[in-house]
């Protein structure tokens, strides 16, 4: 039987894979919502409506990224608190951080179910709220969503202490749990009873709450990990370090989502509601391979929080090493993958045949052309927007590893520049020369211009931390 892998031992090549295995498979799974949603709504429901869920999703995952700060912020704290040897303060710091995760989402979902109208209008979403609508889609998949918020941001703060507690396959096998509930869900309410936008979110929702419930149980009883609920103590020191040191991971996905929303109305002016459709489908080919590095990083982050609370810089140094030769080789595989499954990716998501039976003959050879060329834009955009990856995995582990080592601002700086800054320069820029390629370049240039950024950060702030090892010349060597 082999033993279980701590936090505190020294990671080889296979002992750091096997540790964040669960992490990248959870991620991938937590990723796989939103895109088996879509499956089901662009084959079963439409073209309309699958336009809808993905013109509106940025915005319900602005509210649930309060659920990433905290996790992140959060494990940084406790990670680094149980290096330091003190466990009781440790499972003091995660019982609260749970308990302010849960209210901030009660009120997140409040405030999302009665604005998303009002949102969707302002991004651009066109109708009167009349079924059939843009608009009325949009409203529709977000409320139901949003029901469930606090239980999908209590979801994403548990995948980051799993970790933590030295669990991580117990939080891969909620995941999966979660995971199967809302397929089984989405082909029973969407495929079979045919409920569209509204099935596939119901679906969603309770699939959240599976994820969301499932860990608190599990804490609340005595267990075998690291962290366990104890009785609650307010330390509003560590609310806020906790918000300080995740706010990297709080404005990344903010960014992201802002961008997406950006992104979805330039190309509602190029190329209207099939520009949507489009990017909707690369965002989430783009889901699931960037899951991999968010699962790398959740994996690795406790371990880098531990030995810098520990003082170990050697085993910091171990895993930078490690990790920018994983990352380079996952990022090369992620771009060959991409380019040679662009054209399926498009036919898998988008039927030629109508969803609408009782149309013409002349009509259904009208929607085969429509269909073909929207696979050809999908497809062809793939294959740019996908350059991204190669650059992607180490800008994400730079803002995940200062998180990690309590330094937020440098992490928030890198996150802030990467997501926010440099894609909305490179969106509003590179379509003027070339127009909608433009669109799906505007990632890879700001992904290049965030690894530049990101060397900097790494060299300048290595003498504090120590993760990369400087070998320096001795005095006899240096005179020779």
């Amino acid at each position: 039987m082999q033993m279980q892998i701590q936090l505190s031992d020294h990671f080889t090549y296979k002992r750091l894979m096997r540790f964040v295995l669960s992490p990248v498979l959870m991620m991938i799974f937590t990723s796989v919502y939103s895109v088996v949603d879509g499956l089901f709504i662009s084959n079963f429901a439409g073209k309309t409506p699958f336009a809808a869920a993905n013109f509106i999703y940025p915005v319900i995952m602005v509210l649930g990224a309060v659920g990433f700060m905290f996790g992140a912020g959060g494990t940084a704290i406790v990670s680094k608190t149980l290096g330091e040897g003190h466990k009781t303060h440790a499972n003091r710091y995660f019982t609260l951080v749970v308990i302010v995760t849960a209210v901030c989402g009660l009120v997140l979902a409040v405030v999302g179910i009665v604005s998303v109208e009002s949102v969707a209008r302002l991004m651009g979403a066109e109708g009167d709220m009349v079924e059939g609508d843009m608009l009325y889609y949009c409203v529709l998949y977000a409320r139901i969503i949003l029901i469930a918020l606090p239980f999908f941001m209590l979801q994403n703060l548990f995948q980051s202490f799993f970790i933590t507690a030295e669990k991580p396959s117990l939080g891969f096998i909620f995941t999966i749990a979660s995971g199967l509930t809302n397929f089984a869900l989405d082909a029973l309410f969407v495929a079979v009873l045919k409920m569209g936008v509204a099935g596939a979110a119901i679906a969603t929702a309770i699939s959240q709450t599976v994820g969301g419930v499932a860990p608190i149980v599990y804490f609340a009883c005595k267990n075998s990990s690291l962290l366990r609920f104890t009785k609650p103590k307010w330390y509003g020191r560590i609310v806020v370090k906790s918000c300080v040191n995740g706010s990297s991971e709080l404005l990344g996905n903010i960014a992201m989502s802002l961008v997406s929303m950006i992104y979805n109305a330039k190309l509602i002016q190029i190329a209207g509601e099939d520009g949507v459709s489009a990017f909707g489908v690369i965002m989430y080919v783009q889901f699931i391979f960037v899951a991999i590095f968010i699962g790398y990083c959740i994996g690795t982050a406790p371990i880098m929080g531990y030995n810098f609370g520990a003082q170990n810089r050697a085993e910091l140094q171990n895993i930078f090493k490690k990790s920018m030769i994983i990352l380079s080789v996952v990022g090369v595989t992620m771009l060959a993958l991409a380019e040679g499954l662009a054209d399926l990716i498009g036919m898998l998501f988008f039927s030629d045949k109508p969803t609408d039976p009782n149309i013409s003959a002349e009509q259904i050879e009208e929607y085969k052309i429509m269909i073909a060329n929207l696979r050809q834009m999908t497809a062809n955009g793939l294959r740019l927007y996908s350059i991204c990856f190669i650059f992607a995995g180490f800008n994400m582990f730079c803002s995940s590893m200062f998180t990690a080592l309590n330094n937020g601002v440098i992490s928030a700086v890198s996150s802030f520049a990467r997501t926010l800054i440099f894609q909305t320069v490179s969106i509003f820029v590179l379509p003027i020369f070339w127009g909608i390629n433009g669109v799906w370049l505007a990632t890879v240039v700001a992904e290049g211009l965030t690894l530049i950024l990101s060397v900097v950060l790494f060299a300048v702030n290595n003498k504090r931390y120590g993760y990369v090892k400087i070998k320096r010349k001795t005095a006899e060597n240096g005179a020779s």
